[in-house]
């Protein structure tokens, strides 16, 4: 990784702590979100993923009036950070610990690979 890759790096970490903090507020159910990315193919390759604590938060929140504003956040900052994401639908991903468990036993390394 590049110099300028682990700065911008170290921006969108404190940019989505941000955006964290709050949805940890505001959103029932959610627990933290993450993000990977290969920077050799930046910003294609970057997704946010938004974990929620069981399905069914996860589902109560995708089907809610307010199922947009986490994505239209996560969008807002990376466009702020001149990061400009092309399928957000697919760069901007909700998962929930239930299904971790489920597939992966908990493993989220092995699960965001």
């Amino acid at each position: 990784m590049r110099k300028s890759d682990k700065k911008l790096d170290k921006q969108l970490r404190l940019r989505l702590t941000d955006i964290c903090e709050t949805a940890l507020k505001s959103i029932v159910g959610f627990q933290w979100l993450t993000h990977t990315v290969n920077y050799a193919n930046f910003p294609n390759s970057l997704k946010v993923i938004c974990v929620f604590d069981n399905n069914d938060n996860l589902a109560n929140y995708i089907n809610s009036s307010n199922s947009m504003d986490l994505r239209l956040l996560i969008k807002a900052t990376c466009q702020e950070m001149n990061i400009h994401l092309n399928n957000v639908s697919a760069q901007i991903i909700f998962d929930s610990e239930e299904n971790c468990a489920q597939q992966h036993q908990g493993n989220w390394a092995r699960r965001l690979n």
